[in-house]
């Protein structure tokens, strides 16, 4: 019975900026339970290679290119997936940008991109996709957000991501309470630092790297493949009765 509650055989999932890093672990996860994949990214021939390795892998899998701050993108994007897979259950809003600049340094071309992408983008696919969800009566859309929707990180500036974070994680509480009624679920995850291309840089500055190290109580940042089994959980009906949480996976950082 346990085990069966995290079958996702015949569902279908849309994972955005799947064509690398934690997008692209938490598809395969998806794929590994049962799920048919739609990726969308803004990166079209990175899509499409990271399509390509699921499909040569076995997975049903449809590659999509497109902007997540883009409303024409995204209507096509969701009308592609159920015009092929003819519903559309799971959504991992995971498309995301970071500027690291000093407040007063940072240019406002800067900030709207960082909000458009990582709060607005998540918006126009969540709106979109729960247009098509209140349609079948049912549907889940798990947002990644960030430990830094929560806490200020430190040492590196960064105050956009860390507002759009706070507003992924709020604006999935508001979708949960408005499309409870509709039988969609929407919860976030918060992961801390990972090891991804968002957070190369920071690693290979040695500064960053061995605060981010220090202040984990773990004394390092995770890999992807340690988000998956949270999106698994969450895309299935082992997480039935959750809806409206964010759940951090930070080794720890936010506990002290």
């Amino acid at each position: 019975m346990a085990k069966s509650m995290f079958n996702l055989a015949g569902r279908v999932a849309l994972v955005t900026g799947a064509a690398r890093g934690l997008g692209f672990a938490m598809a395969r996860a998806l794929g590994e339970f049962g799920a048919r994949l739609a990726l969308f990214d803004i990166d079209n021939a990175s899509v499409q290679s990271a399509a390509k390795t699921l499909s040569n892998d076995g997975f049903e899998v449809l590659n999509l290119h497109g902007d997540v701050t883009n409303v024409s993108d995204v209507t096509k994007c969701i009308e592609n997936v159920v015009n092929k897979y003819n519903s559309l259950d799971i959504v991992v809003n995971n498309a995301g940008i970071v500027y690291n600049a000093p407040a007063e340094e940072m240019s406002l071309k800067e900030w709207k991109q960082v909000i458009d992408v990582n709060l607005t983008g998540v918006f126009l696919v969540s709106q979109v996709a729960g247009r098509q969800m209140i349609k079948q009566k049912s549907g889940n859309i798990i947002n990644i957000a960030s430990m830094s929707g929560s806490i200020a990180n430190f040492p590196q500036p960064q105050c956009a991501y860390n507002a759009s974070k706070a507003g992924v994680i709020l604006l999935t509480k508001s979708l949960a309470s408005e499309w409870v009624q509709h039988n969609i679920r929407v919860n976030s995850i918060s992961p801390g630092y990972m090891n991804t291309h968002l957070t190369a840089k920071g690693l290979q500055n040695p500064d960053y790297a061995q605060h981010w190290r220090t202040l984990t109580p773990m004394h390092r940042v995770g890999e992807p493949h340690e988000l998956t089994g949270l999106v698994v959980f969450l895309a299935s009906d082992a997480s039935s009765y959750v809806t409206g949480s964010d759940i951090l996976i930070d080794g720890g950082y936010t506990m002290r």
